[in-house]
């Protein structure tokens, strides 16, 4: 087994919008991405950001693997109408990692339509961001959401939250004993 890693919508376009501790949730991400054995980038398709263009591209400060995988989107859910399971298939898994932004759209969307298709999912609990709403800030958007996956219930189909460097850990303990997770 492998340790994926699902990297959501981490784009020039998306960044352009005041994010959460932006410059700390992309340290975690690539301490991610660099542990990782696979990682899938998810890029959304629209309004400016459309494929080729530079606010589709993933940010400069992300680390992209010469062997990462790419899924284009067009709806806040990852796997609707996208290459997204066949990706996760070819990596030979039913489990992964996810991060990226935004919290509270397509992270959130995201985790709880694979938790429904049968994905055992760990969220990397500090390593995604959203901006500030309206009626409730960022930090607390987070707060919230990580409660919520903790807690959800899809019987036979886990979600986890853990901490970035936990996550690294595990995986790392898991490869010393000849077993990923």
């Amino acid at each position: 087994m492998k340790n994926v890693l699902v990297v959501i919508d981490m784009q020039s376009g998306v960044l352009a919008v005041e994010r959460f501790q932006i410059n700390e949730k992309i340290a975690l991400i690539n301490q991610l991405i660099d542990a990782a054995d696979e990682v899938i980038f998810i890029r959304h398709c629209e309004g400016e950001m459309q494929p080729g263009t530079l606010a589709w591209q993933i940010a400069p400060a992300i680390i992209q693997p010469e062997n990462a995988r790419y899924v284009s989107k067009t709806a806040c859910d990852g796997f609707f109408q996208t290459t997204l399971a066949r990706e996760l298939n070819a990596c030979g898994e039913r489990a992964f990692t996810v991060c990226g932004c935004a919290t509270d759209y397509c992270v959130d969307t995201t985790i709880k339509a694979g938790a429904s298709l049968g994905y055992a999912i760990t969220v990397a609990g500090d390593a995604h961001t959203t901006a500030e709403r309206t009626f409730v800030s960022a930090q607390q958007l987070i707060c919230h959401h990580n409660e919520v996956w903790a807690g959800l219930t899809v019987p036979g189909h886990p979600v986890q939250v853990a901490a970035t460097r936990n996550i690294i850990r595990r995986w790392i303990s898991a490869d010393q004993a000849g077993v990923t997770s």
